[in-house]
């Protein structure tokens, strides 16, 4: 059976089309499809170890776990993760295979089209259904040539696109009909359908307008989608997500994670913002870290001393040693818990000029950034609790020193972390550790606060199931299958 294949763009960032891509998948995969996720050029530092040992974009992970499909590098084959404003790692695969200035990348980027195709090729001899995301918006017609994420991906594998427009926004009628008119003519005939996400109200109230875009675009709307609240609980890739509060639920035990200008994979913190009786709170560089917070969490980063520096330009380092003092708890999750150490050591100047810099000397460790990148899953035990503890390590370098004596978690016999002698400060290089219920149960007691019961990965399960029953109800799935075209 030949697979059938579609892809969602964009009229602009964050117009939802990860969480209707996801939607479809767990749709389609209840309908008995195997569906396959597929996002040719991803640029995110939310990533997620996948299970053939590689790294790919969260949100393409949250895709096959909707499509109930183990997680590939082959769902995302190019993955850009930025360390600075004008440069990013490539990965390629999986695999780091570069770090690139934005100019270098896009005037060689034809280089990886090869790898994107091979892996959709393998993806599609595997499906019945290959749901493609795109990047962005394919109105950007000034980075059309050479381009890999939307349109250039589409004609190189010559597959049907549908327009995914934001209502909540506003201008939703100029932003799909201006899409199609700033579209090349050969491109243009590829966008097959159009659909509203992000409704609030009665959408009888918007028939004119619907009506009013089919007429100019001649396309048809594939359906008008409710703004689906319950999206909130599922991790979030694009650091948009932080500009629009995400928050705990305004309970009693304060947790404070201080937003680093190169933060990554802050949807380790999702399972606390959910958990009632906490509140979260993405701390903002120029405000002071508030002297009542319970736990502050310094969280992953993508370029550790660039982040480092600009904790110590926001004042952090000053607030953070007198929180401690005060008796307050401070975790640090990977590139957190580097800058927690005496000194990191860049040997090779994978992030900058080669040397060594002072960390916050909470721990008594010091890191060595290496060039080998570790990826891998890994299972342990919580050594203060003895809850036992899943997770994922990604992350540049290793850590020793006294506090290392100390593990935060043990893992077949191995150290990880480090606490010091005072019980305050910690440090891990898991992520996702707090999905684990029990472990993020016994953690907030540690914290003098009751968990409210919350059982995180149920959560997404269920919330997954309601995305798919909304879009059912709110889209023409059948439709939208008979649009999408076969792999060849």
């Amino acid at each position: 059976m030949t697979a059938k294949s579609f892809m969602l763009m964009g009229t602009g960032s964050d117009v939802g089309k990860s969480l209707i891509a996801a939607g479809l998948a767990r749709a389609f995969a209840n309908r008995g499809l195997k569906v396959m996720p597929f996002k040719p050029q991803n640029m995110s530092n939310n990533a997620a170890v996948t299970e053939d040992g590689g790294e790919i974009g969260r949100a393409q992970a949250l895709q096959a776990r909707a499509a109930r499909q183990p997680s590939s590098v082959h769902m995302n084959p190019v993955l850009l993760k930025p360390e600075t404003n004008t440069g990013a790692q490539v990965i390629v695969h999986g695999k780091r295979v570069a770090t690139m200035a934005a100019r270098e990348f896009f005037k060689n980027r034809q280089q990886f089209m090869p790898a994107i195709l091979e892996s959709y090729q393998r993806l599609a001899r595997e499906a019945d259904l290959v749901i493609v995301e795109g990047a962005g918006s394919p109105a950007e017609v000034n980075l059309r040539d050479g381009d890999l994420a939307n349109m250039g991906f589409a004609e190189a594998a010559n597959i049907p696109a549908f327009l995914v427009g934001d209502i909540h926004r506003g201008g939703v009628i100029a932003s799909i009909i201006g899409t199609l008119a700033v579209l090349n003519d050969e491109d243009r005939p590829r966008l097959k359908g159009f659909l509203i996400n992000k409704f609030h109200g009665d959408k009888k109230l918007f028939e004119n307008g619907r009506a009013y875009i089919e007429e100019k675009t001649r396309l048809p709307c594939l359906g008008v989608v409710p703004h689906f609240a319950k999206a909130n609980n599922l991790p979030a890739e694009d650091a948009v997500a932080l500009e629009n509060s995400l928050a705990g639920q305004g309970g009693a035990c304060k947790v404070v994670v201080l937003r680093l200008p190169r933060i990554a994979n802050f949807d380790d913190l999702d399972p606390l913002r959910l958990e009632p009786g906490i509140s979260v709170i993405f701390l903002e560089t120029g405000k002071p870290i508030p002297g009542n917070a319970d736990l502050v969490i310094i969280p992953g980063s993508k370029s550790t001393i660039a982040d480092l520096e600009a904790l110590r330009a926001a004042g952090w380092d000053i607030d953070l040693a007198a929180h401690v003092r005060r008796g307050g708890r401070v975790l640090g999750l990977c590139g957190g818990f580097q800058i927690l150490g005496q000194f990191i050591h860049d040997p090779q100047g994978l992030e900058g000029a080669s040397g060594s810099v002072s960390g916050l000397n909470l721990l008594k460790v010091e890191t060595t950034l290496m060039a080998e990148k570790t990826l891998k899953h890994v299972t342990g035990t919580h050594v203060a609790s003895g809850k036992p503890v899943e997770g994922y390590e990604i992350h540049l370098g290793a850590s020793q020193g006294p506090d290392c004596a100390r593990p935060f978690v043990t893992i077949a016999g191995k150290n990880d972390g480090a606490t010091s002698s005072d019980g305050l400060v910690s440090g891990t290089y898991i992520h996702g550790c707090f999905t684990n219920d029990s472990f993020r149960h016994a953690y907030l007691q540690s914290l003098e606060t009751e968990s409210g019961g919350l059982v995180f990965e149920t959560l997404v399960e269920t919330t997954l199931d309601e995305l798919a029953v909304h879009l059912e109800e709110n889209l023409n799935l059948d439709q939208l299958l008979e649009l999408s075209g076969d792999v060849l």
